[in-house]
């Protein structure tokens, strides 16, 4: 009988563990102007364990991600991306981080002027 309920509940145990998605789509938004900008923004995000997936659409500067929820967040994820350079809604990159990235890739209004806007 004691053997009986061990192999149930370990059946029980495995099938929970099984059952939970492991990967989760994700989106959010990201500052950023260019081609340039793309390539840092994807690299920084699939540079995180866990991310499968990143793409960064320029026109509305969504990232689209698919990750391993059970090795990251949202949160390394987007300081990883605030390490580079970029802005999200809840970080902030630093002003040297931000000043490292290409002159046309600034994208706070006070740095822009007409000739660097894409």
């Amino acid at each position: 009988m004691k053997k009986g309920i061990v192999i149930l509940t370990s059946v029980l145990i495995s099938m929970v563990c099984f059952g939970q998605e492991k990967n989760k789509k994700m989106t959010f938004e990201v500052d950023g102007v260019c081609e340039m900008c793309k390539v840092r923004i994807e690299k920084a995000a699939l540079g995180v364990p866990g991310v499968k997936y990143a793409f960064w659409d320029i026109p509305s500067h969504q990232l689209s991600l698919i990750v391993d929820e059970r090795k990251t967040n949202t949160m390394q994820i987007k300081s990883a991306i605030v390490h580079v350079g970029h802005d999200t809604k809840e970080l902030k990159a630093t002003q040297e981080a931000y000043n490292s990235v290409h002159p046309c890739c600034r994208y706070r209004d006070d740095d822009l002027d007409d000739s660097k806007k894409h």
